[in-house]
C-alpha cells in the first residue's frame, strides 16, 4: 500500500526497491523512498517492513529539524542520528529524548537483541518496556512493603507529637 502510493505521488520518489513478490509467501523488497514533505505518510506512520523514508533537511535548519522529527509522529519506536560533531549528537539526545524508545548514535538502528540490548518503544509504540532487560521484568512485578513491629505501641502518640 505505502509503496504503491509512493510510486504515484509527485512528492515521493522510490530510490531503491519498490517491488513485492508473492510467488512464495509474501515478500516486500527493501525499499527506500525519498520524500519532499517531512509530514508525508511514510514519515509519520509506523511501518513494519523493509521500507525506509528519507527527507533531506536544509543544512542550516538543524535545530528546527530536530523539533520537526520530535513532533512528526505519535510513534516512538526507534530513531538514530549519524554525526561526527559531538555537540550535534548531544543536542539530538536532548531534543529527541521522547521520540524513540531505542535511540542509536552512529550505529545501525536494528541492533536490539534480547540479552544484548533491550528494546521497546514509547508514545503510541508501546509502554517503553525494554524486552530482554531487568526493566521489563520489573514491569511484571508488584512492589509490596511489609512492616512488623516487635515492640508493641503503648499509646497512639508519636514522640514528636508530645507537648514541648
Amino acid at each position: 500500500m505505502h509503496i504503491e502510493r509512493a510510486k504515484s505521488e509527485p512528492k515521493a520518489k522510490i530510490l531503491f526497491g519498490g517491488e513485492c513478490d508473492d510467488a512464495d509467501g509474501y515478500f516486500v523488497h527493501p525499499t527506500v523512498i525519498q520524500v519532499q514533505d517531512p509530514m508525508y505518510r511514510t514519515m509519520c506512520e509506523e511501518i513494519f517492513g523493509p521500507v525506509l523514508s528519507l527527507y533531506v533537511y536544509p543544512d542550516k535548519q538543524w535545530k528546527e529539524t530536530l523539533g520537526l522529527v520530535d513532533r512528526t509522529s505519535p510513534y516512538a519506536l526507534t530513531g538514530g542520528v549519524f554525526a561526527q560533531d559531538r555537540a550535534a549528537l548531544a543536542e539530538a539526545d536532548t531534543a529527541l529524548r521522547y521520540s524513540a524508545g531505542n535511540f542509536y548514535r552512529n550505529d545501525k538502528p536494528t541492533g536490539a537483541v534480547v540479552g544484548q540490548q533491550p528494546f521497546g518503544g514509547g508514545r503510541a509504540s508501546g509502554t517503553n518496556d525494554k524486552a530482554g532487560s531487568l526493566l521489563n521484568l520489573i514491569r511484571w512485578t508488584s512492589a509490596r512493603a511489609i512492616k512488623e513491629n516487635f515492640v508493641p505501641p503503648r499509646d497512639p502518640w508519636y514522640p514528636f507529637m508530645a507537648e514541648a
